[in-house]
């Protein structure tokens, strides 16, 4: 695998306090070469706004456990679109209550502005867009 030095900004949802997700998807990404700042869990809108706006990071990953990654992640997707913020950003987790994401709700996410939305524990998926996306992001 090569190595890669991507900046990544890693967040919960806003209304997900969970944080076991984000230090593994942490040292995940960490693994494949990507300089990762961990947002927490509970992040606002304005809070990943202000810090994509500051840091203007190569990636951005959103990640839900509580089942309303959907509703938070199409705000705050939307919110980064609207200050003019285009990183690239990508979403998994259990994004609904009722198991894998719903393919209407994957096609509003990815309208939104989505770069990809990743099923709940598909960290193979994950890391294969990684390898295939993230790496040429950071060399433009």
């Amino acid at each position: 695998m090569r190595r890669r030095n991507v900046q990544t900004l890693l967040a919960g949802t806003a209304s997900d306090s969970h944080t076991w997700n984000l230090v593994y998807l942490q040292l995940f990404l960490e693994e494949r070469g990507h300089q990762v700042r961990n947002l927490g869990p509970c992040v606002t809108d304005e809070l990943l706004t202000a810090a994509c706006a500051a840091e203007r990071p190569g990636l951005v990953v959103l990640s839900s456990v509580n089942g309303h990654g959907y509703r938070d992640g199409l705000n705050a997707v939307r919110a980064l679109r609207t200050a003019g913020l285009h990183q690239p950003v990508v979403i998994g987790g259990k994004l609904g209550v009722a198991g894998q994401v719903d393919p209407e709700r994957r096609h509003r996410l990815l309208e939104a502005g989505c770069a990809a939305v990743f099923d709940d524990g598909d960290t193979a998926a994950l890391g294969t867009w990684l390898d295939e996306h993230a790496g040429r992001r950071a060399a433009a």
